[in-house]
């Protein structure tokens, strides 16, 4: 794993306590009307402590939301703009990265319900002018969706530089339009990760296929499509597709380290998301997030047999050979202290957000946060732990375990990391 593998999931984070001193926290609130209370789980000063803890850690600013049933809890820890001092708030809009995938994959599964896609059919069925040949026959749409495909990331061929660790090429591209044609060519350039079907390797050229599929068999925009049936349905206010290289809501700075080679960490907020598309275009916010989950989880947007396909697993593993997660159909579970709970974590230049719920979708958090690849590399290119990594993992854990947060787990097993994605390697 070099700078550029580790760019390709675009899923790192790390300390920055050096860059900036630490600005005083920012507020927490229950939402009126929802007490907390011990029974709830939810407790207010622990999370607060929790989010505090990030911030001091490094973390230039981040903002959560937690929920238990009706009851809700909001906070937001340091500053959205380095400059000016600008604190962070809670309902800040933010770009979600990855978190995306699932909106795609629960738009596939709407199809798969109406019968214009099968998800164990070859992808050339359905685009073979993009994938003609022996791939377009072997690759089905399950693979794209669980990242099993073999197909490799095309993220370096669109930012050259990222393998020299250098931001030149996100300067000079950062307002350039890509089609997903040119996404997937150079994603089918990309060395193969394996076989179809052979094991777990994530890229994000999987999910462009994935959205050109949607396109094909709805006659619709796929961006159009998953706003108009999975972001309304959701009943989502503040999720969207940007049509342009800004966010049209209050929204912090997005800073990127990009492993310390970029000190400061520069301002990647305002930048054309075609790039990523339906890879990892959507700006939300942690509220929307918890909603779009819980619609989801408890069969507001496809069937329970639908959500039971999303919910067939492959195995995710470290460098050391532990299972982190379990990847899905654009989703992953976590098995945490206190259950598994289901979502997603997502990255861009200068943004990272994860989202997690109980199985019920009674019990959430979302968080984000504005400072990327800011941890330090080991010899072989792979980031080196960090004490912002612990922070996120312990306040995703107060968030979603309460009152048992602090009791130990009786089964053995590696410590939990919050945003897995960034220590995952593919699966032999």
């Amino acid at each position: 794993m070099g700078i550029a593998a580790m760019v390709m999931l675009g899923l790192v984070q790390g300390s920055a306590t050096a860059m900036l001193p630490a600005p005083a926290p920012g507020p927490a609130y229950l939402v009126p009307g929802t007490p907390a209370d011990a029974a709830s789980g939810i407790e207010p000063a622990n999370l607060r402590a929790t989010l505090d803890a990030v911030h001091e850690a490094g973390m230039y600013g981040v903002f959560s939301s937690v929920r238990d049933g009706e009851q809700r809890w909001n906070g937001a820890s340091g500053v959205a703009d380095v400059r000016t001092g600008r604190p962070v708030a809670a309902g800040m809009q933010t770009r979600v990265g990855s978190i995306t995938k699932t909106f795609v994959a629960t738009a596939i599964l709407q199809q798969v319900e109406k019968g214009t896609v099968e998800l164990d059919a070859p992808i050339g069925r359905y685009l073979p002018n993009l994938f003609p040949g022996q791939r377009g026959q072997q690759i089905t749409v399950r693979m794209l969706l669980n990242h099993t495909s073999g197909i490799g990331d095309y993220v370096v061929y669109a930012f050259p530089s990222l393998s020299q660790g250098s931001p030149k090429s996100l300067d000079t591209e950062r307002f350039r339009s890509l089609s997903p044609k040119q996404l997937i060519d150079w994603g089918l350039q990309a060395p193969p990760t394996g076989d179809p079907g052979e094991h777990w390797s994530y890229s994000n050229t999987n999910y462009i296929a994935a959205g050109q599929i949607l396109e094909k068999v709805t006659g619709t925009n796929a961006e159009t499509y998953i706003t108009r049936n999975v972001i309304r349905r959701a009943g989502l206010k503040h999720t969207y597709f940007p049509s342009g290289p800004d966010i049209r809501g209050p929204h912090p700075r997005m800073y990127e380290a990009l492993y310390r080679h970029v000190n400061p960490p520069r301002d990647y907020s305002t930048f054309n998301m075609s790039w990523v598309a339906t890879a990892g275009a959507l700006v939300s916010t942690m509220d929307d997030l918890n909603s779009f989950y819980r619609a989801l989880l408890t069969g507001g947007l496809i069937s329970r047999l639908s959500l039971a396909q999303m919910q067939q697993t492959v195995p995710v593993s470290d460098a050391d050979g532990n299972v982190i997660m379990k990847y899905g159909l654009g989703i992953y579970s976590l098995s945490l202290p206190c259950g598994t709970y289901w979502g997603h974590d997502g990255a861009v230049f200068g943004a990272g957000a994860q989202a997690l719920s109980s199985a019920d979708g009674r019990r959430q958090v979302s968080f984000a946060f504005n400072l990327m690849k800011y941890q330090r590399l080991d010899a072989d290119g792979a980031p080196l732990p960090d004490p912002i990594d612990s922070a996120l993992g312990a306040h995703a854990i107060q968030a979603l375990c309460g009152a048992q947060a602090a009791t130990p787990s009786a089964q053995p097993g590696p410590l939990f990391r919050a945003l897995p994605l960034q220590f995952a390697r593919p699966t032999p």
